[in-house]
C-alpha cells in the first residue's frame, strides 16, 4: 500500500558515530548507538522483573536502576512497572512502553488503563507495559519539600493557574523561587537526575528487562520527547516510535537561555488558535447549535474584561480571570472542546452580566463547574503531593531557562499580545526554572543533536487544533529526523489517537506492521464543533482524509477548516 515502510538494506551504511552536528554520511546510512551511551546503559546488569498480579487484569514489578549511570554501582532508584499482557501470547510481536505525558503523568496507570483506550488489534499482540519515570508516580518520589506542610504554602500560590497584575506576579515569583530552592536543596539528589535522558536510559535497560531485542513505543504530550530523546539516542535499538501530540525536542531544551520555554514551544498560540475558531464557528452555526453564538469572540473578551475587573462569586468560591482561562484551557483538551468552552462562556457570560437572574439549574451547574476547579487547583493536603515537584524536575532539568524572574513578568505580557488569554497562562508554567533559584544540574542531561537518521522509522502525529503541543511542532519535528513521518488530523482536544478511526487504524498499522501512512495525509476527526457526526460507517471514516499539500480550499473548509487555510497558509508537510 501507499506509504509502505521502506527498511534499510543489509548491505546499508552503519555510522560508527554521529556526529556533533547530526550530519550523516550518505544516504542510506543510519545512525548507532554512540559508544557513551552504550557503555552507561550496556554496563548495566539486566533487572530481573519479579512480576506479581495487581489491579486484577495488570502485573506489577519494580526495578533498581542508577542514579547516576556514569556511576551503575553508585547509588540506585527504585522504578515502578506495570504490563498488560497481550491477549494472544503465541502472536505476541513484544511489549508496548506507554508513556501519557506531564512531564509527571504516569506510565503505570495508563497501561492499567490500556483496555479501556487501546484498540483490540494492540491489545492483541502486545503486553502494554507502564513504566513510572524516576521520581514520579509509584517510583521513588522526588519530594522538593520534605512534608506537606512546608510545601503548602508554595503550592497555593503557585496553584493559582498564573498571575495577572504586578501584585500576584511577585507572590508568585516568590513561591516559584522557593520551589526551584527547595529541588535544589531537600530534593537536589533525584531532582538533579530527572532529566529526560536518563528516562531514556532506563527505558533501554526495561526493554531488556521484558526481554525485547527492540523497543516499540508508544508517547503522547510530554511523552513525544521522552519518544524522541529514544530515537536519538538510541537509534538502532528500535522497532517503531509513535508519538501523538508532538512537542519539539529543539525548542525543549532551548539553544539559549534568554527566552523563557513558551516563546520556543509556542503551545499558547495553539490554544489561542483553537479557541478563536471554536469562537468563528459558533458564530457561523447559529443559536440553535451553538448557545454562545452572536459576536462570540467579542463577548469573550468583554467576559475577561469583567473578570480582570471583579472576580465572579458562586455560592462562596471565586472565578478569577486566571481560573477562568485555565477552566477554558481545560475544555479544549478534550474531544468535545466546541460545546465545552462555549457552554463554559455562556454560562459566565450571564452570570456576570448585570442584573441577571440564572435559573436554579443553571446557578446548579456553575456552582459544581466551579467546585471542580477549585479542586483542581487546590492540590492535596495529605499525603504529601509531588506533581508539581516532578514537573519541575523534569521540565528545569531538561531545558535552558532565564536567569531571573524578570524575565517571565516581560514575557508573560509579550505572550498574550501575541496569543490572548493564554500567553501568560502558558509562560508562566516555567517560572520555577529561573537559574538563580533553581541550581541543580544533571551533567548528563541529553542536548541534541536530534537530527540523527533512526534505523528505522518514527511516525510523527499532530492535531491541527491541539491547545497544548502546537501542531507546528509536529511539523518541524518531522522534518527534524530524516526518517519520520507526518500523520496530521483535525481532530479537537489535545493528542489524536482514538478520535477517529482514520487516525487509529494508521497508528496501530504503524505499531503492528511498521506501515508508515501515505505521505501528506490528513485524517477528519470524527467529533467537529456544531456539526453531528461525519459518519456513523467506520471503513468510510477510516478513509476520510485529504492531502493538505494538493487540496483546494473548497475541500479544506468541507473537511472543518477555514476556508483561508489553503495550504499556503499552513506549515508545510511532509
Amino acid at each position: 500500500m501507499a506509504g509502505a515502510l521502506v527498511v534499510p538494506s543489509p548491505a546499508a551504511a552503519v555510522l560508527p558515530e554521529a556526529s556533533s552536528s547530526g550530519e550523516l554520511a550518505a544516504a542510506g546510512a543510519y545512525a548507532r548507538t554512540s559508544s557513551v551511551e552504550r557503555r552507561r546503559v550496556d554496563s548495566v546488569a539486566t533487572p530481573k522483573l519479579r512480576w506479581y498480579s495487581c489491579y486484577s487484569w495488570a502485573q506489577c514489578a519494580t526495578a533498581k536502576v542508577p542514579l547516576d549511570y556514569d556511576r551503575p554501582n553508585g547509588t540506585k532508584v527504585s522504578v515502578a512497572l506495570l504490563r498488560v499482557k497481550a491477549r494472544d501470547q503465541k502472536r505476541k510481536i513484544g511489549s508496548l512502553f506507554v508513556n501519557p505525558g506531564g512531564p509527571g503523568g504516569s506510565g503505570v496507570a495508563m497501561a492499567l488503563a490500556a483496555p479501556y483506550f487501546l484498540s483490540d488489534p494492540l491489545l492483541e499482540r502486545f503486553d502494554v507495559v507502564g513504566m513510572d519515570p524516576r521520581g514520579i508516580g509509584f517510583s521513588d518520589p522526588v519530594a522538593c519539600f520534605g512534608d506537606a506542610g512546608r510545601q503548602r504554602p508554595v503550592l497555593a500560590r503557585l496553584n493559582t493557574g498564573f498571575p495577572y497584575g504586578v501584585k500576584e506576579e511577585k507572590a508568585f515569583l516568590k513561591a516559584a523561587a522557593a520551589q526551584g530552592r527547595a529541588c535544589s536543596t531537600t530534593g537536589r539528589d533525584l531532582a538533579g537526575s530527572m532529566s529526560t535522558a536518563e528516562v531514556a536510559r532506563d527505558m533501554d535497560v526495561m526493554r531488556r528487562a521484558v526481554g525485547d531485542e527492540k523497543l516499540s513505543y508508544l508517547g503522547f504530550s510530554y511523552g513525544t520527547a521522552l519518544g524522541q530523546y529514544y530515537a536519538n539516542m538510541f537509534p538502532d535499538r528500535f522497532r517503531a516510535i509513535a508519538v501523538d501530540g508532538v512537542i519539539n525536542p529543539v525548542a525543549w531544551v532551548g539553544k539559549k537561555s534568554n527566552a523563557v520555554q513558551d516563546d520556543r514551544l509556542r503551545s499558547a498560540d495553539g490554544a489561542w488558535k483553537a479557541l478563536h475558531e471554536i469562537l468563528r464557528r459558533c458564530n457561523v452555526a447559529g443559536a440553535t447549535r451553538c448557545e454562545f453564538s452572536g459576536q462570540a469572540i467579542r463577548r469573550f473578551r468583554v467576559i475577561a474584561t469583567r473578570l480582570k475587573a471583579k472576580p465572579l462569586s458562586v455560592d462562596g468560591q471565586k472565578i478569577t480571570y486566571a481560573m477562568f482561562v485555565s477552566m477554558v484551557l481545560s475544555s479544549l483538551y478534550d474531544v468535545e472542546a466546541g460545546a465545552g468552552v462555549t457552554g463554559l462562556a455562556a454560562a459566565v457570560w450571564r452570570l456576570t452580566t448585570p442584573g441577571a437572574k440564572p435559573a436554579a439549574a443553571e446557578l446548579a451547574t456553575a456552582e459544581a463547574t466551579v467546585a471542580r476547579a477549585h479542586r483542581r487547583l487546590a492540590g492535596r493536603a495529605f499525603p504529601y503531593d509531588n506533581s508539581f515537584d516532578a514537573y519541575t524536575a523534569v521540565l528545569c532539568t531538561d531545558g535552558r531557562h532565564p536567569a531571573t524572574g524578570a524575565a517571565w513578568v516581560k514575557a508573560g505580557a509579550k505572550a498574550d499580545k501575541r496569543a490572548p488569554y493564554f500567553g501568560r497562562a502558558w509562560a508562566w508554567s516555567s517560572a520555577s526554572c529561573a537559574r538563580t533559584t533553581w541550581t541543580v544540574r544533571d551533567e548528563d542531561a541529553y542536548t541534541g543533536p536530534f537530527t540523527r537518521k533512526t534505523k528505522n522509522p518514527v511516525l510523527v502525529v499532530g492535531s491541527y487544533w491541539d491547545p497544548a503541543t502546537n501542531y507546528a511542532d509536529a511539523v518541524s519535528s518531522s522534518k527534524l529526523l530524516p526518517n519520520s513521518r507526518l500523520l496530521s488530523s483535525t481532530n479537537w482536544g489535545h493528542t489524536a489517537y482514538g478520535t477517529s478511526p482514520c487516525v487509529t487504524t494508521a497508528m496501530d498499522r504503524y505499531l503492528l506492521a511498521r506501515t508508515l501512512p501515505a505521505k501528506g495525509k490528513t485524517c477528519v476527526g470524527t467529533a467537529q464543533p456544531f456539526r453531528t457526526v461525519l459518519s456513523e460507517d467506520p471503513d468510510e471514516l477510516a478513509e476520510d482524509t485529504f492531502d493538505l499539500n494538493t487540496a483546494t480550499p473548497a475541500e479544506i473548509a468541507a473537511h472543518g477548516l477555514p476556508a483561508e487555510n489553503t495550504p499556503k497558509h499552513l506549515p508545510p508537510v511532509r
